[in-house]
């Protein structure tokens, strides 16, 4: 191997409820899972150490990130030294609700299964997936999928948004701790699978029943997001939701046109990217 080039896309979450607490203190939620064309990138090369190597200034500073905790899980379940130099090319905000850490983690532990041979099937890289974190095991393989429990329980569902999603961040950090913290857990009138299944996922439902249960603790603390999902309501998007627990907003558009008339609006205030 001389090196080895791995796309890791990012994900919007397309509704998302938070259900009920845990007695182990986590949370069960459901949301639908949707990969976008987002990339960070990494790249893998030989060495006689472990490096990481970043284009990003918060994580090259970080010794905690989760590419390396993939690393050394799979260190301690292969017992196996994992010697190799992975660098990363950042084009996914951090701490977005875009999944960017959680998609690089699930490249590593597929990416160094491939190169050291550890022939671990997917049930055990699932299971160490779900130990970093639980929108990881959704990147071993990014399709659209139903996510429950807390999140690391998948259906593939033949799911497509048929719009123009153009993301906006803000730049605002929200710490997803501090989220889960401010929720109020609730059971939805009806589930997401259920309108999946019922076929009601059309843009002219979506206001009505998909929601964000994160969206009211995180705008009431950061009005300036609820300011911005009201601007891409009047720059004409048909729905806009909040990724995750923030602070991505998400907006979907009847077509390009209008798409790109709101990036000319507000793109320089904020990062955008549209997936046509």
């Amino acid at each position: 191997m001389e090196e080895l080039i791995v796309k890791t896309p990012a994900k919007i979450n397309f509704g998302l409820n938070v259900i009920e607490k845990r007695p182990d203190g986590y949370h069960n939620i459901e949301t639908i899972f949707y990969p976008v064309d987002l990339f960070d990138t990494l790249t893998f090369s030989r060495s006689k150490k472990y490096i990481l190597e970043t284009d990003n200034k918060i994580l090259s500073s970080e010794k905690d990130n989760l590419i390396t905790k993939a690393k050394n899980l799979l260190e301690d379940f292969t017992k196996k030294k994992l010697n190799v130099k992975i660098h990363l090319t950042k084009n996914i905000p951090i701490g977005a609700g875009l999944g960017g850490g959680s998609s690089d983690a699930a490249a590593v532990l597929k990416t160094l299964n491939k190169i050291f041979q550890l022939n671990l099937d997917s049930f055990s890289l699932n299971d160490l997936a779900s130990k970093l974190g639980s929108d990881v095991p959704f990147f071993l393989n990014p399709y659209p999928s139903f996510a429950s429990s807390r999140g690391e329980i998948l259906e593939q569902i033949d799911f497509k948004i048929k719009y123009p999603i153009l993301l906006v961040y803000p730049g605002i950090f929200v710490s997803t701790k501090w989220a889960y913290e401010k929720i109020t857990p609730v059971e939805p009138a009806i589930s997401l699978i259920e309108l999946y299944r019922k076929r009601k996922l059309q843009m002219e439902n979506f206001r009505e029943l998909i929601k964000n249960d994160f969206e009211i603790p995180v705008m009431n603390e950061f009005p300036g997001i609820k300011l911005l999902e009201e601007e891409l309501y009047e720059l004409g998007a048909g729905f806009v939701l909040m990724s995750g627990s923030g602070s991505t907003l998400f907006a979907l558009f009847e077509n390009i046109n209008s798409a790109e008339e709101a990036i000319k609006n507000i793109g320089g205030k904020y990062f955008t990217f549209l997936q046509r």
